[in-house]
């Protein structure tokens, strides 16, 4: 891929983006972390929603640290590619996954881990070890299921004899097991399994995500097991495991598994590699597929409020949970309603958005 295509294609991307979080109506996650959460991601939004500028001021600091997370993958990507076009082609790809382009769009604690773990990566590769601890430390408090993070830290420390890596990502488990921190767990099983293979299409695309998982399973039996790859393999197999048991939070686990997108496109390109030019054919045009339905996903997304107004039953479309308050909140209004009591759980907190609050008794 050339520089100017690359810059070009993240010029509409910007724009895409921003389109998307000044537009897109405040989803009941949002709402929910605005008026209930005091966590990091809590305050974050609470510190947007007072800049008085709409609903992206929710969003201005996951607008930050998902364009950080695309420079920070940039950079990663120098240091796995000779050639820039591969660069380019890395990042290019990256940046237009669905869960990356929703997350950079909507408040959300997965796109504040994600850039912490990138940078983690890079010091670790860049040798710059004083970095690692406080780099964790913060991890440890931001994310509730940074466990995952910190065995697949202690897993490659341990395979590749790393002293000092171990001891601090054991002692980071250790805290994190002493102070029941982490992902719960519970209940029977019950056959999410499948559902997590839904969640992950949704994340990378669904074509993307089966390349994605052959990547990481051919890695795992005959390729070089570098850092990405223990902290993708550990969260993504840990993800798979409670799965059969419960039902999962993608959040807990997509901004680790993501990083290895790097890794795809590598294997992707020694696959090319060793083979002549007349069976390099068959692999362009299944990359060209695979492009091409990533690209038809992500004008899905940017796209969703059009197609959402014109289908007949609106009620089917993914949003409908997102524009069915904020539209509830514009007709009462126009009707000089400023209360309702019909609405229940997190749509209460939409509402409470929009100025509707419940009727007093």
């Amino acid at each position: 891929m050339k520089k100017q295509h690359f810059f070009l294609a993240f010029l509409f991307y910007a724009i895409a983006v921003f389109y998307l979080a000044i537009t897109t109506p405040i989803t009941a996650h949002e709402a929910k972390i605005l008026y209930t959460s005091d966590d990091i991601v809590g305050t974050l939004v609470q510190w947007g929603d007072r800049l008085d500028i709409g609903v992206i001021g929710l969003r201005v600091f996951s607008l930050f640290f998902g364009f950080l997370s695309i420079g920070l993958f940039y950079e990663l990507s120098k240091r796995h590619f000779t050639k820039d076009k591969n660069v380019y082609l890395a990042t290019l790809i990256f940046m237009l996954l669905p869960g990356i382009l929703t997350a950079t769009t909507m408040a959300n604690v997965a796109i504040i881990v994600l850039p912490i773990v990138l940078l983690f990566v890079l010091f670790h590769d860049k040798g710059y070890t004083y970095f690692l601890p406080p780099l964790m430390l913060v991890l440890f408090f931001v994310h509730d299921a940074s466990i995952v993070f910190f065995v697949a830290v202690l897993l490659y420390a341990v395979m590749n004899r790393e002293k000092k890596l171990a001891i601090f990502s054991l002692t980071f488990l250790i805290a994190s097991l002493y102070l029941s921190k982490g992902i719960e767990i519970g209940g029977v099983p019950s056959g999410h399994f499948v559902e997590v293979f839904g969640l992950y299409a949704t994340v990378f695309s669904p074509l993307l995500f089966i390349y994605f998982f052959y990547a990481m399973y051919r890695i795992l039996l005959r390729e070089n097991k570098g850092l990405i790859w223990y902290i993708s393999f550990t969260a993504m197999a840990f993800s798979l495991l409670l799965s059969i048991r419960q039902k999962i939070h993608i959040t807990d686990f997509a901004p680790y598994v993501m990083i290895a997108v790097v890794l795809m496109l590598k294997l992707f390109n020694n696959t090319i590699g060793v083979r002549l030019p007349e069976f390099q054919k068959r692999y362009k045009r299944g990359f060209i597929v695979v492009m091409s339905f990533l690209a038809l996903t992500v004008f899905l997304i940017v796209g969703h409020k059009l197609l959402y107004a014109v289908l007949d039953d609106p009620r089917k479309h993914f949003v409908h949970r997102i524009y069915k308050p904020y539209l509830l909140a514009e007709e009462l209004k126009s009707e000089g309603i400023e209360c309702y009591d019909g609405a229940h759980g997190r749509e209460r907190y939409q509402l409470r958005y929009y100025n509707i609050l419940p009727c007093p008794e």
